[in-house]
């Protein structure tokens, strides 16, 4: 966690607790439907019968990536989805969780986690996988985006359930670099409930997993897990897990 010894810091999960219906980015736009096929909203189901709601996306046929601290007992993977009050067939599995073996719950540090899926996905129109950045891309990428169905706007908790979107500035932090990680600054960004859902930038491949943020008095620090440093437990963790049912 980021101290700061004259302001008071809070770093807060972008987890959406069950009570509280998944709404959108805080200062987004509702995305154009199916814009977004590799979205994948994550419901968990936790010991007495709760639920909790996160963010994904799709890699391929058999994975999906979302953040390390959105771990469960089990899980409700929900694909092709604009608005999360519709009826949809693709709900899938997952077989078994992955998350990042040097995750920290204190510091959210290696805050990210694959998703090996059962049945394999039906890739369509509307259900598609997003290219990952490389491991080797070391500069900071320049037109950034997030979407999700978390909350709109700091207070207010009963909104849309529409797949909403938003573009996002990252900055240049030391401490977000050194802490594997990408920072965007501001009061607009991920809102409560979109927690594991892409960083997109570019030519649309996901660079980071909404991962958390910081609130500094009246500005917040969201933060996005810095996918091209973890290419290589990526790549090893998905060819163990298909292994397994070899």
């Amino acid at each position: 966690m980021l101290k700061n010894s004259r302001l008071a810091v809070l770093m807060i999960l972008l987890t959406l607790p069950g009570q509280i219906h998944a709404g959108r980015v805080i200062g987004g736009h509702e995305a154009k439907k199916h814009s977004r096929p590799y979205m994948v909203l994550l419901e968990m189901h936790n010991l007495g019968g709760t639920k909790t709601f996160c963010g994904g996306f799709l890699l391929n046929e058999n994975f999906m990536m979302t953040a390390a601290h959105c771990q469960a007992n089990s899980y409700s993977v929900k694909l092709g989805l604009h608005n999360k009050q519709d009826h949809i067939d693709d709900t899938i599995s997952v077989q078994k969780a992955f998350p990042h073996t040097e995750y920290d719950s204190a510091t959210y540090n290696n805050d990210i986690m694959l998703l090996k899926l059962s049945p394999k996905v039906n890739i369509n129109d509307n259900v598609k996988p997003i290219a990952l950045a490389d491991h080797d891309t070391e500069f900071l990428p320049q037109n950034c985006s997030v979407s999700g169905w978390g909350e709109t706007n700091w207070t207010t908790k009963l909104l849309p359930s529409k797949l909403m979107e938003i573009n996002v500035t990252l900055k240049d932090d030391v401490l977000c670099k050194n802490a594997k990680s990408y920072c965007s600054v501001g009061n607009t960004g991920p809102g409560q409930g979109d927690s594991g859902g892409p960083l997109v930038c570019e030519d649309g491949r996901a660079f980071g997993v909404v991962s958390s943020f910081f609130r500094i008095n009246d500005t917040a620090k969201f933060r996005y897990t810095k996918i091209p440093d973890f290419q290589d437990w990526i790549k090893s963790t998905m060819k163990k897990a298909l292994k397994m049912n070899q």
